[in-house]
């Protein structure tokens, strides 16, 4: 299974039809493999697993099995459909480690935006073993995962609108991507708005977090990331964010990608272009703080799941 790529995989079955992934397996290294799933931006109403960054280049490499998987649009699912779909395809990898030759013990999820909501989420609920009306928990295996990387995704949705509502007119009230997610604007759905929300399930069962953020991103404001990583310090769980000086929304998708039209508030493939921005690190572990100015980049996220992945327990 050296460095190849598994196509169309199955992982469930919806009345919208199936629902698949990709997984692409690194150079054979003779044990089991950790792997990290992707999820794709958009809104939650657009795009699809084949919006992802250079999965072989990034993280393949080094020897990271890679995945990338679809959800239920909200288009065709209202909240927590989503959910229900990720917290699937991470039992899917887990009950098919064998066949993959991964490390059921090693499962990261990476996302941008929606996806990066959605990766959240799926990571601070892993531990709760059947959520309401879930359709594929039953004895299946547990959905945790060892780490998360997530990038510029909503935490709070109804404060997300209340802060957006202004950049794309067209895309505000109850068009909003989060009033379309929940079926009506969070203010008047506040309980599905808190469920879909990951501020709410911070606990000090979550793994360790590596937020990014860009500092001019007006789709999702950084406020957002910054009341993760402090719930996730508050709780007691390592978080790492990153907010990366002048960038916008969109920055970890390829170029050529466009998740929304109309005025320029996207910034995709910027972080292929210029790959080590500067920016602003704040972590934070178990009795320590620290702020510092650095860069970031893909290797960032790399180097933060070969840390997490492959050394250290088996949570």
């Amino acid at each position: 299974m050296s460095g190849e790529a598994r196509t169309g995989l199955v992982f469930a079955e919806r009345d919208t039809g199936p629902l698949v992934m990709d997984v692409v397996l690194p150079p054979a290294t003779g044990g089991r493999r950790p792997v990290v799933l992707w999820l794709h931006g958009g809104g939650w109403f657009t795009g699809d697993r084949t919006m992802a960054p250079d999965l072989t280049r990034y993280f393949a490499a080094r020897g990271i099995t890679m995945a990338t998987a679809e959800y239920r649009l909200s288009g065709q699912a209202l909240f927590p459909a989503q959910l229900h779909d990720v917290r699937a395809a991470v039992r899917y990898l887990r009950r098919n480690a064998d066949w993959l030759g991964l490390d059921p013990g090693a499962i990261g999820l990476w996302g941008s935006s929606a996806g990066g909501h959605l990766a959240a989420l799926a990571a601070l609920t892993g531990h709760i073993a059947a959520l309401p009306d879930e359709p594929d928990a039953g004895d299946g295996p547990d959905t945790r995962v060892r780490a998360v990387s997530e990038g510029y995704g909503p935490v709070d949705l109804e404060l997300v609108i209340a802060e957006a509502q202004q950049v794309i007119p067209a895309l505000s009230g109850a068009n909003a991507p989060e009033a379309r997610l929940l079926g009506g604007l969070p203010d008047r759905l506040p309980e599905r708005a808190k469920q879909a929300s990951p501020l709410s399930y911070v606990t000090s069962e979550a793994p360790p977090f590596l937020i990014a953020h860009g500092t001019a991103d007006e789709l999702v404001r950084p406020k957002q990331s910054v009341l993760l990583h402090e719930a996730l310090a508050a709780a007691g769980v390592e978080s790492t964010l990153y907010l990366v000086d002048d960038f916008r929304h969109g920055f970890l998708n390829p170029a050529g990608t466009v998740e929304v039209d109309g005025p320029k508030v996207m910034d995709d493939g910027r972080l292929e272009t210029e790959p080590e921005p500067p920016a602003t690190r704040h972590h934070s572990a178990p009795g320590m703080r620290h702020t510092e100015r650095t860069t970031f980049s893909f290797d960032t996220i790399g180097e933060f799941f070969q840390r997490h992945l492959q050394q250290g327990d088996n949570r």
